[in-house]
């Protein structure tokens, strides 16, 4: 244990077994967050732009090979063997760098939006909230996360519940102190208000701003990139969202391609560490303007995922940073 807390002094031989405080009795003077590490595994996220350490993907397979793609959130049929293929470079980029990946591997058939792990947790450095998808089509999916993260050894401190939906792509570290929400299709008023309340006991404050129709997710709006740089797409995001990012001294860079953005999902990356990110190939301009203004970019091919909806950030839950 750290710290100067007392430890009391031995109750007096009184014969009691040591189940009910007798001798033998051991007390749990440690703290949770002493525990992350030891009792539990070691794995925390307080920032959008530490070194990354740990992921959790789900390799997608057949489930991808539906019939109507509008009937389960997805823009277009998908190859499935390219997509697979796809997902399988993009678990290697990861390795390549040093980062842990761990998968999520539910009994089949898994549901055609698994792999959108993102979506289906959010990381604090005492453990992580499972989402509470707003459709009814990803409703069974955090299940399975939850199932892989109890296995990881990593403390649930809540899944969101009740009327309340809430999806870990509307939420975003600010600082260690602070966690920006996106309240709109995804998450709503009430999921965002249990996450806030679990943030709470941890000391953490959220911002909480609304995002506009016709948008998915707080992470299509806007990425950190590093302790003072942040990439945003005006006439989205909510201005509110700028001023407590300007408050903390990041320099807002605007998504120079529009096009790039809607189509190729070029603001859908992933920071591996500060200043460095993983974005979906095929976005010259946007990339341009990246390495511009001093962003080590590491490209990887996702055209056939992206048919799914999603791109890099999506398909991606960050389980630890540095």
């Amino acid at each position: 244990m750290t710290g100067s807390t007392p430890v009391p002094e031995p109750l007096p031989a009184s014969g009691l077994p040591s189940a009910y405080g007798g001798p033998g009795w051991s007390p749990r003077w440690t703290s949770h967050g002493d525990e992350i590490g030891n009792v539990w595994a070691p794995y925390r996220v307080g920032t959008e732009w530490s070194r990354l350490e740990a992921v959790l993907l789900h390799r997608p397979g057949p489930e991808l090979a539906v019939a109507d793609p509008g009937m389960v959130d997805q823009l277009a049929a998908v190859d499935v063997s390219l997509a697979t293929a796809q997902h399988d470079a993009l678990a290697a980029v990861y390795r390549d760098r040093g980062v842990e990946v761990h998968l999520v591997d539910p009994p089949p058939p898994a549901t055609p939006n698994q792999m959108f792990v993102a979506d289906l947790m959010f990381m604090t450095p005492a453990g992580a909230i499972v989402a509470r998808p707003a459709s009814t089509v990803r409703a069974p999916e955090p299940r399975q996360v939850a199932r892989r993260l109890a296995d990881l050894g990593v403390p649930i401190l809540r899944t969101v519940a009740g009327t309340g939906t809430f999806e870990g792509a509307d939420a975003m570290w600010l600082d260690e102190s602070t966690v920006l929400i996106g309240v709109g299709l995804r998450t709503n008023v009430e999921g965002a208000a249990q996450v806030q309340a679990t943030l709470a006991e941890g000391g953490v404050d959220v911002v909480r701003v609304d995002l506009p129709v016709g948008t998915m997710h707080l992470m299509g709006m806007v990425r950190i990139v590093s302790p003072d740089l942040a990439v945003v797409w005006p006439h989205r995001l909510a201005w509110r969202a700028v001023e407590a990012l300007r408050s903390r001294g990041y320099r807002i860079l605007t998504v120079p391609d529009v096009g790039e953005a809607v189509t190729r999902h070029a603001l859908n990356i992933v920071t591996l560490g500060p200043g460095e990110v993983l974005m979906p190939a095929g976005n010259p301009v946007t990339r341009r303007v990246y390495e511009t203004a001093g962003i080590t970019v590491r490209p990887v091919d996702v055209s056939e995922l992206i048919k799914a909806a999603g791109a890099v950030g999506c398909l991606t839950g960050i389980l630890s940073r540095a």
